[in-house]
Parts: C-alpha cells; structure tokens; sequence
C-alpha cells in the first residue's frame, strides 16, 4: 500500500531509530509525508501532491539554473 513504520526503514539505513523518526517528523511537518498510528506503530507514505509539487519547483530551479532566468517569468 506504499507504506512504511519506522521499524521497517531502520535496517535500510546506518542511523538509529529515532534519528529516522526524527527526519520523519521533519518530512511530516513540511508535507512530503503523511503518517498515520496504529496502536504503537506510526505508518508513513509519500504525499505524492507535494512530491509531484517539489519535482515542479526543482525542475524550474534547473531551468534557472541553466539559463539564468526566474522561475515566476515563466508562471
């Protein structure tokens, strides 16, 4: 279903537990995640909105980038 605990992404990465909660709640409060509890296990998945929204905004700074011009000329 595109969803992940916490205790599922701890052996994909070489932090700890909470520093993963920690940039997850960070992910959460900027909205590129959203989180849901079940009992003692929070449940995450992309914002797949916000992701199609921050690719936007990242393609337009390439663009800037590349060309030297800004992103609200071209909205």
């Amino acid at each position: 279903r595109g969803e992940v605990c916490v205790c599922d992404l701890e052996g994909l990465a070489e932090v700890s537990q909470p520093t993963i909660s920690h940039h997850l709640k960070v992910l959460r409060s900027a909205g590129v995640v959203e989180s849901e509890r079940r009992g003692t296990w929070v449940y995450y998945r992309v914002n797949t909105g916000a992701l199609q929204e921050l690719s936007g905004l990242l393609g337009c700074l390439a663009t800037v980038l590349g060309e030297a011009r800004s992103c609200e000329a071209g909205r």
